[in-house]
């Protein structure tokens, strides 16, 4: 569906473990044209169990897009990303790998592992801001999505 339409309400699935992070995320997104829902987990295991639809996630939406941290507890991102690229039933929906590292072998895996794009945070609040403003944008408005 593409965002034109504004028929459905967008989830937009963070995972993320930065309490602080989450906040400014959350926050960059409240200005968004986009009628949305953030859901949001702290750790790679929660993370599949959400998408897979487990135990107390059973009726939860299926998200729209993915926003990725890579440095995760219990299960880290990029073994989280590679269980959605492998997985039939999760691997249209676009990842989009939001992370601090600018290391160049993560940005490498992660492409490997085909991620849709992979974005380093700013620690400049306007910057993030934009980057989290243009993610929206792109993602949800100007994309068409595969439907569920």
């Amino acid at each position: 569906m593409n965002g034109e339409t504004g028929e459905k309400h967008k989830t937009i699935f963070l995972v993320e473990d930065n309490k602080a992070d989450i906040r400014l995320i959350q926050e960059a997104l409240k200005n968004s044209s986009v009628p949305y829902e953030v859901v949001t987990v702290r750790d790679g295991i929660d993370a599949m169990a959400y998408l897979r639809q487990e135990g107390e996630y059973a009726n939860v939406p299926r998200p729209d897009l993915i926003l990725l941290d890579l440095n995760l507890p219990k299960k880290d991102g990029r073994e989280v990303l590679a269980e959605i690229k492998t997985d039939p039933a999760l691997k249209c929906i676009p990842v989009i790998v939001l992370t601090t590292s600018k290391n160049e072998d993560d940005i490498f895996d992660s492409y490997n592992l085909h991620v849709n794009c992979y974005i380093t945070k700013s620690r400049n609040l306007n910057q993030l801001f934009q980057i989290v403003k243009s993610i929206v944008d792109f993602w949800l408005c100007t994309v068409t999505l595969p439907s569920e």
